[in-house]
């Protein structure tokens, strides 16, 4: 494992706790798009279905069971234990508009026509546009907590971060997925406005808030 992939591993995973830890505390998801969160649990049911029928190593394992069950006490906490501060108002997006496009494309693009390439596939094009959801509530109230934009930024740097991984793994192992690596280009292309923001805006103590 290559110096990128480790700490694109480790930035998403100080997001997810970022999340977790800014709910738990502040006993409030207000500001946390529901939607995006149900839809980067399915991104990880549907990838690491592989645990059932293959084992690679156990930082790989340990991971993949971390990613998934973050994500659903994520959505536990949200749509359960603070249901009453869940901002459903805001939280507006049409996600069908995501998951039938992409189930169709995961269908027609894939590497091999199986069902659990299928579902791979399906993951990580959902997970290229999970975010959307998030980043269209925030331009919906005009502003977000300062909490909620580090976790963007660690989400968009995990990205960004495995990019790089991908160009690594071509460069030295003659590794190439073009799935994967069109599908992180499409991430992090969705993350470039809010990083800018977040450079001009959230380091410099200002509010981060998105144009309408």
């Amino acid at each position: 494992m290559n110096i990128f992939r480790l700490t694109g591993d480790l930035s998403h995973l100080a997001a997810i706790i970022i999340l977790l830890l800014k709910i738990w505390k502040t006993r409030s998801c207000a500001g946390i798009s529901g939607k995006s969160q149900l839809l980067f649990a399915l991104v990880f049911t549907t990838r690491y279905l592989d645990l059932l029928t293959s084992f690679i190593s156990l930082y790989n394992t340990t991971m993949k069971i971390i990613y998934i069950g973050c994500a659903y006490a994520t959505v536990y906490l949200i749509y359960v234990k603070f249901k009453a501060t869940y901002d459903g108002n805001h939280d507006t997006f049409r996600v069908e508009f995501l998951v039938i496009p992409v189930g169709g494309l995961a269908f027609l693009v894939n590497h091999d026509f199986s069902p659990l390439e299928i579902l791979w596939t399906f993951s990580i094009y959902l997970e290229s546009v999970a975010i959307l959801p998030q980043l269209f509530m925030i331009s919906k109230t005009g502003e977000a907590e300062t909490i909620t934009t580090h976790y963007l930024f660690f989400l968009g740097l995990y990205r960004a971060l495995y990019l790089i991984n991908w160009i690594w793994r071509f460069y030295f192992e003659g590794f190439f997925d073009m799935i994967a690596i069109v599908a992180g280009v499409v991430q992090t292309i969705l993350y470039c406005d809010f990083f800018y923001l977040y450079v001009t805006k959230v380091l410099k103590g200002k509010k981060l808030s998105l144009p309408a």
